[in-house]
């Protein structure tokens, strides 16, 4: 029997290849697995011509995943730079990596992307196409933006973040706010301006069909993008926020009628009692579709620092039903990440990750804590790197500063409680 996407085979009763495999990694029998992603709490985004792909699903039941930002711009229009990077990524374990070029060879860069990376790979089309069109935004048309999305799925994109929400009658409420930030969203700013310099409709929303049109023909899951997303606390949960969740269910539910994987972008900035309304909201608002958040981010007085106020809040919104993490690194606000910054900025949102998922009981989560608090026990110091998140910084740590007595640390030294508890339960002498 053919199928045209996931979700329609997932409705046929098919279990695709991509299923299986995700079922085995999730430890899910494969037609629970099968009839979520049937009812849309569950997405796999698998282009048909991204032939590295090494399949993962977000959603309902399932780890926490984490996406990792990368790409060429004006200022930083190195491939090699940013093709390192994405091979770091990788070796991290991300499970995504968004593509946000806006400036030179954007597809030659995308096409090596999704070349070598087994990971799922997204995009913002209009980021390239202000890029590729070197035309002033206002000039190019509806056809040049859905002749990138096209491109784009076409080159084996699995995810794109379309900002289809943002139509006029939300512009209109963002015009009457007292927001600090107003629109920080790239993609929402660059529409929002499309449409107030030729007064016409946002051409993804108006035209949204065409855009289900491109999604069925390579299997292309939506990523609804939140242009109205809060950049600083006191915008959070707002009305702009809110009227574009609103509208973001509305176009969920048409692309489910098409077969169309869907996802939500949500926040952000906010508060930390805050979090878990707002994913309570998403969840009613868009019909239990997976969400995707940037953090969020607990305050906004960390420069420098804020892969800490992401993963505090990515930590919160994850135990309360966020399925997908975009990361943050400690350039957030800055610049352009390095590579290390992009190390602490994975580390952080893979922390939050696996927290969320220890609290969410997603099967097998606790099994690597246990693994670790049993070498830690036996002080066995190999199978601790080994098990940590990071296993270069922890055995740096560990060489930087070796203690007299090799079976504890130089924290303690001799002090050390599991050493002692160890020693006395083996009958040995402590000797302090």
């Amino acid at each position: 029997m053919k199928y045209t996407t996931q979700m329609d085979a997932a409705r046929k009763g098919l279990l695709t290849k991509e299923m299986e495999i995700v079922a085995q990694k999730e430890y899910m029998e494969p037609q629970i697995l099968r009839k979520l992603i049937a009812s849309g709490k569950v997405i796999i985004p698998a282009n048909r011509n991204h032939l590295s792909l090494d399949p993962e699903a977000v959603g309902k039941g399932i780890r926490t995943k984490v996406n990792v930002n990368l790409g060429i711009s004006k200022d930083c229009n190195d491939i090699e730079i940013e093709l390192e990077k994405v091979k770091k990524a990788l070796e991290l374990k991300a499970e995504s990596i968004m593509d946000l070029s806006c400036f030179g060879k954007t597809r030659l860069f995308r096409t090596r992307l999704i070349e070598i990376s087994p990971a799922m790979v997204g995009t913002v089309p209009i980021y390239d196409a202000v890029g590729f069109y070197d035309k002033n935004l206002a000039d190019i048309t509806v056809d040049e933006f859905f002749e990138v999305v096209s491109r784009h799925a076409k080159d084996g994109v699995d995810f794109m973040t379309i900002h289809a929400g943002l139509n006029r009658a939300t512009a209109d409420r963002i015009k009457d706010s007292d927001r600090l930030t107003s629109i920080v969203s790239r993609g929402g700013s660059l529409l929002y301006t499309w449409m107030e310099l030729n007064q016409a409709e946002n051409p993804f929303y108006e035209h949204y069909d065409r855009l289900l049109d491109i999604c069925e023909t390579y299997d292309v899951t939506l990523s609804l993008g939140d242009g109205c997303r809060p950049g600083c606390l006191k915008d959070s949960t707002d009305a702009s926020q809110v009227q574009e969740l609103i509208v973001l269910g509305e176009l969920t539910k048409k692309a489910w009628q098409r077969n169309i994987q869907v996802m939500i972008e949500g926040p952000g900035h906010m508060q930390l009692n805050e979090i878990k309304g707002n994913m309570m909201m998403e969840k009613r608002l868009c019909h239990d579709a997976p969400f995707y958040v940037l953090g969020p981010l607990v305050t906004d007085v960390a420069p420098g620092y804020d892969h800490i106020t992401s993963a505090i809040g990515g930590a919160i919104a994850a135990a309360n039903g966020a399925d997908f993490l975009c990361y943050v690194t400690p350039a957030e606000h800055l610049r352009l990440p390095t590579l290390d910054d992009m190390k602490e900025g994975i580390i952080a949102t893979r922390i939050a990750a696996h927290a969320a998922d220890i609290a969410k009981g997603i099967p097998n989560a606790q099994k690597w804590d246990d693994a670790m608090s049993k070498a830690r026990a036996n002080l066995d110091w190999e199978e601790m790197f080994k098990l940590s998140i990071d296993q270069e910084k922890a055995r740096a740590y560990r060489k930087s500063s070796m203690p007299e007595n090799t079976d504890s640390c130089t924290m303690c030294g001799k002090m050390c409680a599991v050493r002692n508890m160890k020693r006395v339960s083996e009958g040995k002498d402590i000797q302090i």
